[in-house]
């Protein structure tokens, strides 16, 4: 079934279980055969995206940090690797005034921009169309750290606010932040707890940031230097500024805390920033197990576009007079793009959520001959439609089978290390996990108050039936699914009766559930009562 893409795609073979290589494989010779035709034919690369790469295909996931300056940008990615690394500057002020990409490399270094948009190892090629203002404050930081072999990570620029939004960056910012956005594979958007306004400049890029919904994740940094009542009115306040901007019903995913390798400096939110640094970092080590997937959304986004593109472009080239009147007809054609797109959306059953902005369509087109537009050309056409609905659902499956034969692939090194175990990983001695490590039966310390309770209850041959110890177990207000599932949990030898330690548990499990922590889907061994448990067999 896919035998296609071990021949034409590159990739190893399947034995190899490589599924990112496999896949990439598949996605380029799917986009050198059937998408790069469309493009070219209508100037797709003119008025959206450069023609994709080698690079692009192949890359490790990179994530992309963005905010106003002196949020922590470039501190953060400091946390996440634990070193320092070629180009660093943290202060204050805007100390970042280049796009830094942090990459993996076997010794210390840094390459210039000129020198980094001409190495076709790199997915930085195209960037070379943004010009010498923008190339030299273009940088890759290289260094040999465990992170950077998973993921890239790419430091922007400080966005400015007040006055010095009118210096001008002498390049389009704006379109060097999209032109990352639709390569990346996670865009982060940091915010200071002490700074949340959203300047004309933030608020730009954020929207420049379009149909990338899916990548966005916030973190409001800093948290530490507020107390609980402060926090609460700062998250409110942010999600009230956010929601100015970014044009989603959706909610974005908000984390909190603070993003440095330094004591706390308001410990009352403690267990909330661990819960959500730790939720954080499952999403940026989930990324190259994801990655597969996310080249093949894109792809499949940038297909759609295409079309729509070919639809708007031919449509215009069909209203073109032949001889006479040709730029009067064009101005009424610039003008008319809002219904033109409303009539193509009708005419072949497109969403609106696929068009190109009309504004910015609007001015592309001011400096375009539509003479020189080509006509509408099916074949094309059908042939990206085959495409999307045959070609990439075998690529998806695909994906799925090797994942599920696959061991998980996650980030390692820096920061990560600290939270996967130890004491000081992320819910280590918490909730079910509370004396995992001790002799002693945890619910022992309990356990006398636990049995002036059990033996209220009419106890009969030692052991407490089910209906009394629901009696007891209801006063909890927990809900039936979940005092249902500590029965099956505490009723150990499984007769629907509790003896004292039984009954001792199953309190146990409702305090741990009743301080907000998950019950276990099974019993672990250390919360097992000392006489329901297996003597342990030793060799004679």
């Amino acid at each position: 079934m896919f035998s296609w893409l071990g021949k034409q795609g590159g990739g190893r073979e399947r034995g190899g279980g490589d599924v990112v290589q496999t896949v990439t494989g598949g996605l380029r010779d799917l986009y050198l055969r059937k998408l790069l035709p469309l493009e070219e034919h209508y100037r797709f690369h003119d008025f959206h995206s450069p023609a994709l790469e080698e690079a692009d295909f192949e890359n490790k996931p990179m994530v992309l940090l963005v905010g106003q300056y002196s949020t922590g940008k470039t501190t953060f990615i400091r946390y996440l690797l634990e070193q320092d690394f070629p180009g660093m500057r943290i202060g204050p002020e805007p100390t970042t005034d280049s796009f830094i990409a942090v990459m993996y490399g076997d010794s210390e270094g840094s390459v210039p921009g000129n020198a980094l948009v001409v190495d076709p190892k790199k997915p930085f090629r195209k960037l070379s169309r943004f010009g010498n203002a923008f190339l030299n404050r273009f940088m890759c930081s290289q260094l040999p750290n465990e992170v950077l072999k998973s993921i890239s990570i790419i430091d922007s620029p400080g966005i400015l606010s007040g006055e010095k939004q009118r210096i001008s960056r002498g390049y389009d910012f704006c379109q060097v932040l999209q032109w990352f956005a639709e390569r990346v594979d996670r865009i982060i958007l940091l915010f200071d707890a002490h700074k949340l306004d959203i300047s004309d400049e933030f608020s730009e890029a954020i929207k420049s940031f379009r149909g990338q919904d899916d990548k966005i994740r916030v973190v409001l940094n800093k948290a530490d230097q507020v107390d609980t009542q402060q926090l609460m009115r700062v998250y409110g306040a942010l999600m009230w500024s956010l929601g100015k901007v970014i044009d989603t019903p959706e909610v974005l995913r908000v984390y909190i805390g603070s993003f440095w390798a330094h004591p706390l400096r308001n410990t009352e939110n403690r267990r909330l920033f661990e819960a959500e640094a730790q939720d954080l970092f499952k999403d940026i080590q989930s990324l190259p197990q994801k990655t597969a997937v996310r080249k093949l959304n894109d792809l499949i986004k940038r297909a759609r576009l295409a079309k729509v593109h070919a639809y708007i472009i031919s449509y215009l080239k069909k209203e073109m007079p032949s001889v006479f009147g040709k730029e009067n007809k064009k101005k009424e054609l610039i003008s008319r793009l809002p219904e033109i797109y409303i009539q193509l959306q009708r005419e072949y059953h497109i969403s609106a959520g696929d068009f190109p902005e009309v504004k910015k369509m609007q001015e592309q087109l001011e400096t375009c001959d539509f003479t020189k537009f080509h006509s509408l050309k099916p074949k094309l056409i059908e042939s990206v439609d085959n495409m999307l609905a045959n070609r990439i659902a075998s690529l998806m499956s695909l994906i799925r089978q090797e994942e599920s034969n696959m061991p998980t692939e996650m980030v390692h090194g820096g920061a990560f290390d600290g939270t996967m175990a130890g004491p000081f990983g992320h819910g280590y001695g918490e909730g079910a996990k509370e004396g995992a490590d001790e002799d002693e039966w945890v619910v022992a310390k309990d356990k006398p108050a636990y049995d002036e309770i059990f033996y209220t209850l009419s106890p009969i041959n030692g052991k407490i039936s089910g209906i009394n110890a629901k009696k007891e177990m209801v006063t909890s207000k927990l809900p039936n699914s979940v005092l249902g599932k500590i029965w099956k949990l505490a009723d150990c030898d499984g007769d629907g009766m509790l003896d004292d330690e039984e009954f001792a548990l199953a309190k146990h499990l409702i305090k741990i559930k009743l301080d907000g922590y998950e019950l276990p889907s099974t019993l672990p061994s250390h919360l097992m009562p000392p006489s329901h448990r297996k003597p342990v067999q030793t060799a004679e």
